[in-house]
């Protein structure tokens, strides 16, 4: 016999299984020892071109675009100035990070969109930035979580894997590739 509560529970245990599947990140300990070490400030110092989408929790690519990113150093603080071009869809034409080492080694950063402080820690191979955003999507804006993680391929060349989440559920992944422009 099917009870009120079996139905309950099973309904709970669905969906239970349906958003653990969708709270996707990476495990930065598991990055700790691999190889090129990736170093912020030194690969973002210069000029970084870079090319990305965005994907929906669908997979359809909503966004692709070009990045150009200038980076200086001012003693413990690195400003990247990031300029925007869409090939697809729509967003922010430019960005200015100001992302301070702090003297435990672990890195804030502020930019005008986003919303308090980001907070970065380097992992070996990977370093994580978690940030929130007001995020527009149309004619709303949403408060978005971003858990955003660059691992590096060579001293040149980084894959930035983001995940933006509201409510802990991966909501779109953003893909980037970024390459250091020889100085």
């Amino acid at each position: 016999m099917i009870t009120a509560r079996k139905i309950t529970l099973f309904v709970l245990f669905a969906l239970i299984t349906t958003l653990s599947g969708c709270s996707t990140s990476v495990d930065g300990n598991k990055l700790v020892d691999v190889s090129p070490k990736f170093e912020l400030f030194r690969f973002f110092e210069g000029d970084v071109k870079a090319w990305g989408i965005v994907q929906n929790r669908s997979g359809e690519i909503i966004q692709r675009f070009e990045v150009s990113i200038k980076g200086t150093i001012n003693r413990d603080q690195l400003t990247l100035d990031e300029n925007f071009i869409y090939g697809m869809g729509d967003g922010v034409k430019e960005r200015q990070w100001v992302i301070t080492r702090q003297s435990d080694g672990t890195y804030q950063g502020t930019a005008g969109d986003i919303l308090g402080t980001a907070q970065g820690i380097s992992y070996g191979n990977g370093f994580n930035f978690t940030y929130s955003m007001d995020l527009p999507v149309g004619n709303s804006s949403y408060e978005v979580q971003f858990d955003d993680w660059f691992i590096a391929f060579n001293n040149d060349t980084i894959v930035n894997r983001s995940y933006i989440k509201k409510f802990g559920i991966v909501m779109a992944e953003v893909t980037i590739f970024m390459q250091k422009q020889n100085q």
